[in-house]
């Protein structure tokens, strides 16, 4: 039972066994001096303390050692993506094979699709959300142009039911079996951005296999927010950013993972690199490509390595908080945040909004999404005025990430009490 109060929050906190790692992270200052309350780690998460002495580490290296850095560093730059395997695959449920980090994510999206969306006479279609993140739609038409089909007829867009916000599991299955015949790929977000909704990836992955189809995954707005578990799910390709959640610092480096059945057969096709090359004899220079056994097979250019510093910093902070006691965490926060709102809309008319979200924690991660009326872009505005760090997504909705790495929940006390306090 919760409790709308500053005494209950702050017991809450004193319990909380994760709430040491809030001093690991660095807070933007609001105009009084004090820090914001910062509910944004949704479209971008907060910077690790740790991260300055990585990328202080590798520019030293890079000093000291020049090229031969990539041999002789601390962390030689050759195979700097290892550093960053096991913690990646611990994120998100898969064997080190399965995993690798480059690039960033939409460039990984369209190379897992070069690979896993092969049309075939009538099996050419992909079914995804409507609405999805823009940069997503944009890949997914510009795949299926590519291969030369018109995008209304090759992609079919799953909406949600007249005067609902969010997607029906059932009514995915639905358009999947409907169109058994004609589907190539199934290919969804983790956590719909929009509506903070979390699908179902398991089962819509049997689906999808179940008619013969590949399914594969962006989970943007997914890693490290929920427990994802792709090897045992049997997904067969995902791909996400590292800075929302796994707060690595603007545009930085994506993950990516390929299911072991894929990504050990050197026969799956692949756009080729020179980084994707068998580490033992790349420098032999030698035509004809032998891929790196596992997701690293997939890899085009050398290591970004600054980025990775950086990257690597926040991973090593995940590994010690544990992904089960972080999405522990996400839920209580979350549910105190939409009890506190909940109490705020009984409180306060001057407050007309909507959680849009899926009321069940275990279909929402942390995230809520507040639909608001006419007066929404007014009330954040005054959020922001006060300190409060949100999202506001056109035409009218606020998203609000409580993150369990640096939020508390004397936080979602305070919002509630500066949201009380706002009027028209």
């Amino acid at each position: 039972m919760f409790i709308n109060s500053q005494e209950f929050a702050q017991e809450k906190d004193q319990k909380d066994e994760l709430k040491s790692f809030k001093t690991e992270f660095l807070f933007p200052k609001h105009t009084d001096g004090k820090n914001v309350l910062y509910l944004c780690g949704n479209s971008l998460g907060l910077q690790p303390k740790n991260a300055h002495n990585a990328l202080k580490s590798e520019l030293e290296d890079w000093s000291n050692w020049g090229v031969e850095g990539h041999f002789h560093g601390k962390k030689p730059w050759f195979h700097y993506h290892k550093f960053l395997t096991d913690y990646s695959a611990e994120v998100v449920g898969a064997k080190p094979i399965e995993v690798v980090v480059m690039n960033q994510l939409t460039v990984n999206l369209h190379l897992l699709m070069a690979s896993f969306y092969q049309p075939e006479g009538q099996r050419y279609k992909i079914i995804m959300e409507a609405g999805a993140f823009p940069s997503d739609m944009y890949a997914i038409e510009s795949q299926v142009k590519f291969h030369g089909y018109d995008y209304d007829d090759a992609v079919i867009e799953v909406k949600p039911r007249k005067g609902e916000h969010t997607l029906r599991t059932e009514d995915i299955l639905k358009s999947i079996e409907e169109n058994s015949d004609t589907i190539s790929l199934v290919f969804f977000s983790g956590v719909q951005y929009y509506t903070g909704q979390l699908f179902d990836i398991k089962t819509i992955t049997e689906a999808a296999h179940k008619i013969g189809a590949i399914a594969g995954f962006d989970l943007a707005h997914a890693a490290g927010n929920i427990n994802v578990k792709l090897h045992e799910w049997n997904v067969d390709f995902a791909a996400w950013c590292s800075y929302k959640y796994l707060n690595s610092g603007p545009g930085n480096v994506s993950g990516v993972f390929i299911n072991e059945k894929h990504c050990t057969n050197p026969d799956t096709f692949r756009l080729a690199g020179w980084w994707g090359y068998k580490e033992d004899k790349r420098f032999l220079m030698e035509r004809g490509f032998i891929p790196e056994p596992g997701a690293a097979g997939w890899q085009m250019s050398n290591a970004p390595v600054f980025g990775m510093a950086v990257h690597l910093s926040s991973l090593e902070i995940f590994h010690r908080a544990g992904i089960n006691n972080l999405r522990a965490k996400s839920i209580e926060l979350t549910n105190y945040l939409e009890f506190i709102l909940n109490d705020v809309l009984k409180k306060n008319n001057d407050i007309s909004m909507q959680n849009i979200t899926p009321s069940n924690p275990d279909e929402r991660g942390a995230q809520l999404s507040l639909l608001t009326d006419k007066n929404g872009k007014h009330l954040f505005d005054y959020l922001t005025q006060n300190g409060v760090i949100a999202d506001w997504r056109e035409p009218n909705v606020i998203r609000v990430a409580p993150t369990p790495l640096y939020n508390s929940f004397e936080d979602i006390f305070r919002l509630g009490q500066l949201m009380l306090a706002f009027k028209i």
